[in-house]
């Protein structure tokens, strides 16, 4: 395939992923349809994920395989991969990231979704990505050497330092909120989080996911921090901020399908019982 046909399969590729989560966003489809999915994978023929974790080989390494709206692995032995690109497509349409913002990345992998948010916040913003993954950085910092608004740090994503940011963008299951992603949160700044269960990834029953893992969306509003349900997930666990006591809290939290219905997050958990569905030490996420 002639790079001008690929770019037309691009285009197509980022289309059908924003229709298949019902984005109108062309800044969105934009990026997708810029940033080759290829120059992140490594060589081909790729594995592509399929359920009950197994994974497939593309046919050939033809990267036109790399435009469907599939999971490819990048590291497939330890089932991290290269997520599916319409949730980040929708994910990213909640952060509502503009021109000129600083993004942090946090779990960037080998740099793929990275180079989207550079390509989102042009080149007037910034984005840091941290990959906890010394190798896995590694690629990060390769591949991205184009992206010059973008700059990989490898270290733990929720305690190495990084500038004041627009947005978080936590591309990992934690069991909380680290300090620091709402310490370093502007005022109007939007956090994207996944909270999992330990279910939330190992589990290959994909049928009941909305009760082992779920995105909220952070929003602070001066020392308030305002949060709202924005999507299911099963996602690679977050090195550094998964604790038995917050997990335990999130699965009993889970059973009661009252996630749906969190307005506030609360950096305290002296809060009424009645009011939290889920409360860890010295936080909490409630209904008001």
């Amino acid at each position: 395939m002639t790079p001008d046909e690929l770019k037309i399969v691009r285009r197509a590729y980022a289309k059908q992923i924003a229709a298949a989560v019902r984005i109108v966003d062309e800044r969105i489809e934009r990026a997708f349809a810029e940033v080759p999915r290829e120059d992140f994978l490594g060589s081909g023929p790729w594995p592509i994920f399929r359920m009950r974790k197994a994974y497939v080989q593309t046919p050939t390494a033809d990267p036109v395989y790399l435009y469907t709206d599939e999971i490819v692995g990048i590291v497939p032995e330890r089932h991290i991969n290269n997520g599916q690109p319409s949730l980040h497509a929708f994910l990213l349409s909640q952060a509502a990231p503009r021109a000129g913002e600083h993004i942090v990345h946090v779990g960037a992998g080998t740099g793929y979704y990275s180079a989207i948010m550079g390509n989102l916040v042009a080149a007037s913003g910034k984005v840091t990505a941290i990959e906890f993954d010394p190798e896995l950085a590694t690629q990060a910092k390769a591949n991205l050497t184009p992206c010059r608004n973008v700059s990989v740090v490898q270290g733990d994503g929720s305690s190495v330092a990084f500038d004041a940011a627009d947005v978080i963008y936590v591309n990992a299951g934690a069991t909380r909120p680290a300090d620091i992603w709402l310490d370093r949160l502007n005022d109007g700044g939007r956090l994207i989080l996944p909270l999992t269960t330990d279910l939330g990834f190992t589990s290959s029953n994909w049928n009941n996911m909305h009760l082992r893992g779920a995105v909220f969306l952070v929003t602070r509003r001066g020392g308030e921090f305002h949060a709202q349900w924005i999507s299911p997930v099963a996602i690679f666990p977050c090195e550094g901020m998964r604790d038995a006591e917050s997990e335990k809290a999130l699965a009993v939290a889970f059973e009661t399908g009252e996630h749906k219905r969190v307005t506030r997050l609360y950096r305290n958990d002296d809060l009424p019982t009645e009011q939290c569905w889920v409360r860890g030490s010295g936080w909490c996420l409630a209904y008001a």
